[in-house]
């Protein structure tokens, strides 16, 4: 198991314990996370602790799925805030000191399939 693999699977832990000094030390200081999708960016070790600490709502997060290659992770998570669920897809990159210094978080929505295909699989 890669060092950062084992920083991601503590990241993800930490971050559902709320556990805010354990989920700081798996972060280089200069972690980089970024929201594509919004186009938000967060720089820094604090900030984005602080981000994680004050997102607002009574969140879970459960990781389904860890693939891990060298410096580089993603996991796929599912996420819940209240009532709401939703899966998210989060890139991991390491540093040389196996802590994570920059991620990119992906949070795809649901949607109905087109019309056509319902013969052709089996809606979950």
């Amino acid at each position: 198991m890669t060092e950062l693999r084992k920083a991601v699977e503590a990241y993800w832990t930490a971050a559902e314990a709320r556990d805010w000094t354990a989920f700081a030390d798996t972060l280089a200081d200069s972690v980089v996370y970024e929201l594509p999708q919004t186009r938000e960016r967060v720089r820094g070790k604090e900030e984005y602790v602080r981000f994680n600490r004050e997102y607002p709502g009574d969140w879970h997060v459960r990781t389904e799925r860890i693939v891990a290659d060298g410096d580089e992770v993603v996991t796929w998570t599912h996420f819940t805030v209240g009532l709401s669920a939703m899966h998210g897809i989060c890139f991991f990159t390491g540093d040389e000191d196996g802590r994570i210094i920059a991620i990119s978080d992906f949070w795809p929505e649901p949607y109905e399939p087109p019309v056509g295909r319902e013969h052709l699989v089996e809606r979950y």
